[in-house]
């Protein structure tokens, strides 16, 4: 087929990757713009764009896709199809109804549920048992198109990090499967009923709050590891936990009940394995409190 890519992070890399590795035609990828990242605040183009410069694939990064010219030079590639995956940008019904299959969106969810922009991390924030990735026809609503495939798996205790990377690859082989079958597919429509909403992460979201039970705790540090990290503030510095545990303990809210760094919740106690302090490496707790003590009884938050 010929194909038109739209994606950015590195969660579409693995569906870049599987379609050209496919033997599909990819006529021209579409990614945002570089933008400037990390400490140096260098400009940096996407992972989309990378993977596709390896692979001597067209790259097209326009800052909108409202600009009739961009709809135009769109349709001009003549695509069968337009595969999308976590694009970041709006398509509107142009580019949406240019290609002669339409647009097919690789979505991290178990749609209708949790539909946006932050799926992984609000079904492990709700405590889901299982999740996956549909395979949408893509329609103007948001996430709301009718459904051609699914792929389900566990979430148990994986943090957003880690489920991020298995659902990116389960939609790889999921999107291979769906193209070779499009013609036999039948696509369902979505219960709007059953419907859930995933908003974009607020920073403010990831400051831990002790007086919430241990369980919520703990999920909220898995569904915000590694970025943008659950975290607590003590004495002016902020610590970012990137791992924690529950633990049979009780106490006051925000109290260190023992020289491990076991921290009472509002019902249960938290356990932090992996923190991170302001400016520096990542550490596992035993190491952090050999170089910076926290005292039994100091209360956090």
């Amino acid at each position: 087929m010929r194909i038109i890519f739209m994606g950015t992070p590195a969660f579409a890399v693995p569906t870049l990757a599987a379609l050209h590795e496919a033997g599909h035609e990819i006529v021209a990828v579409y990614t945002q713009p570089p933008r400037r990242a990390g400490r140096g605040k260098q400009v940096q183009p996407s992972p989309v764009q990378l993977e596709a410069e390896i692979r001597h694939i067209p790259v097209r990064c326009p800052a909108s896709l409202r600009d009739p010219q961009v709809q135009a030079d769109f349709a001009a590639l003549n695509a069968d199809v337009a595969v999308v995956a976590a694009y970041g940008l709006l398509l509107p019904v142009p580019v949406l109804e240019a290609p002669r299959h339409g647009c097919l969106n690789v979505h991290a969810s178990l749609l209708p549920r949790w539909r946006g922009a932050a799926p992984i991390q609000r079904a492990i924030l709700a405590g889901d048992a299982v999740t996956g990735v549909t395979i949408m026809q893509m329609e103007q609503g948001l996430d709301t198109g009718p459904m051609l495939a699914t792929v389900r798996t566990p979430v148990e205790d994986k943090t957003a990090g880690e489920l991020t990377e298995e659902l990116a690859e389960l939609g790889a082989q999921l999107m291979v499967g769906t193209l070779i079958d499009l013609p036999l597919l039948h696509p369902v429509p979505q219960d709007d009923s059953a419907a859930s909403h995933a908003p974009k992460i607020d920073k403010a979201e990831a400051r831990i709050d002790f007086a919430r039970d241990a369980e919520c705790v703990e999920r909220q540090v898995r569904a915000f590891a590694p970025a943008p990290g659950a975290f607590f503030e003590l004495d002016g510095e902020r610590y970012r936990v990137l791992k924690a545990s529950i633990a049979s303990a009780s106490g006051n809210p925000g109290t260190v009940l023992d020289e491990q760094l076991t921290i009472a919740c509002g019902e249960g106690a938290i356990r932090p394995t992996l923190i991170q302090r302001a400016g520096k490496p990542a550490m596992a707790t035993a190491e952090l409190l050999r170089g910076r003590a926290i005292p039994v009884g100091t209360v956090i938050g």
